[in-house]
C-alpha cells in the first residue's frame, strides 16, 4: 500500500505562487501515473493536473493551463505542482493520486477520479483577494 503526503499548502495573495508537493512511502510510485485534484468549499472535487510516470506527457484543467506546471522526481519518489499567478477561485484542499494498475497512453481516463488507486490526505490552498 503506498501512502501519499501532500505538503507545501498554505495562505497566498492573489498573484502569489506555491509549490506543492506530493512524496510517495514506496519507490513503485515512480512507475504510477499521479495526478493532482482539488476541492473547493461547497463543491465537488475536480481534476487540476496529472503527469505520466516517465514525465513524457502532461495533463491540465483548461482553467489552470499557462498557470500551474506538474512535474516529477523519481529518484525522490515526489511529484510537484507549481502554482503560479494564483486566483481566489483556486482555493480548495489539494489532493493528490496515484493509480497502481496497469495503464496505457493515452490515458483516457486520467482525469476520472475512479481512474486512481491511492489518494493523499490533501494540503489547504487559500488564496486571499
Amino acid at each position: 500500500q503506498v501512502q501519499l503526503v501532500e505538503s507545501g499548502g498554505g495562505l497566498v495573495q492573489t498573484g502569489g505562487s506555491l509549490r506543492l508537493s506530493c512524496a510517495a512511502s514506496e519507490r513503485t510510485f515512480s512507475r504510477y501515473p499521479t495526478g493532482w485534484f482539488r476541492q473547493a468549499p461547497g463543491k465537488e472535487r475536480e481534476f487540476v493536473a496529472a503527469i505520466a510516470w516517465s514525465s513524457d506527457s502532461a495533463y491540465y484543467v483548461d482553467s489552470v493551463k499557462g498557470r500551474f506546471t506538474i512535474s516529477r522526481d523519481n529518484a525522490k519518489n515526489t511529484v510537484y505542482l507549481q502554482m503560479n499567478s494564483l486566483k481566489p477561485e483556486d482555493t480548495a484542499v489539494y489532493y493528490c493520486a496515484a493509480r497502481r494498475r496497469a495503464a496505457f497512453t493515452p490515458y483516457t481516463g486520467i482525469r476520472s477520479q475512479s481512474w486512481y488507486d491511492y489518494w493523499g490526505q490533501g494540503t489547504q490552498v487559500p488564496v486571499s483577494s
